[in-house]
């Protein structure tokens, strides 16, 4: 808003009534200044995302993947609307498992899905990789369990992945990535470790869910735009 000069010398009457003017003049030019649109910004935008374009789809079955990857480690990330995660992939001591998530990743599977699923109390993951975003989805096979943790102590720590299933040797394409230490039944294949954007998570789980509750979907949707395994 631009400052205004000193008036010059008038008449009393003149000087009082440009003073009036001038000070209903100041008064609509506040009040169009308080009633600018000053809109805060999206939760999204708020926790540094941006808007999720994916929406729940239906996937046909995939065939599964014919042969392991060498037992190394390798790189996935996720780029998301709210930055990139990596992951290293550990296929020394869970081939099958990162086998079958790269040959998902490398085929697209991920690519424009809805993480669906945050837990905020007990346990703190956020869960990914259901097309459907019901948490019933997958890719038509499943593969056995493996590198599962010890029963006792922390046994998924921040900055684990693992694989979510629905019992023993069914796993398919979901997993979680957990962004505080967290304690579970040792019955998750552990595939790998985030090494970039736990920050990402924390934020994304420090605006909750999207009805507030410990568990569902996350306030500031989070999509997975595109995954990749190197």
């Amino acid at each position: 808003m631009s400052s205004t000069k000193p008036f010059p010398s008038t008449p009393n009457f003149l000087r009082a009534l440009v003073l009036a003017i001038s000070l209903l003049l100041s008064a609509s030019l506040l009040a169009s200044c308080s009633s600018k649109d000053e809109s805060t910004p999206t939760e999204s935008a708020a926790a540094g995302c941006e808007p999720a374009t994916a929406t729940a789809r239906e996937v046909s079955s995939v065939g599964a993947p014919q042969e392991f990857l060498k037992g190394e480690r390798y790189t996935l990330t996720l780029s998301t609307n709210c930055g990139d995660i990596e992951i290293a992939a550990d296929a020394k001591n869970a081939p099958a498992t990162v086998s079958a998530i790269g040959f998902l990743a490398n085929a697209k599977y991920f690519d424009n899905t809805l993480c669906h699923r945050l837990t905020t109390s007990g346990i703190f993951v956020l869960q990914c990789g259901d097309p459907t975003a019901s948490g019933s989805g997958g890719p038509g096979f499943t593969f056995p369990d493996e590198n599962l943790p010890d029963a006792s102590g922390v046994n998924y720590p921040k900055g684990t992945v693992a694989m979510a299933n629905s019992g023993p040797n069914t796993n398919g394409s979901q997993f979680f990535l957990v962004y505080a230490d967290t304690i579970l039944g040792p019955n998750y294949t552990i595939w790998g470790e985030i090494t970039k954007g736990l920050d990402i998570l924390e934020n994304i789980a420090a605006a909750g869910t999207s009805d507030g509750g410990p568990d569902g979907a996350p306030k500031n949707p989070v999509e997975i735009r595109s995954a990749k395994l190197q």
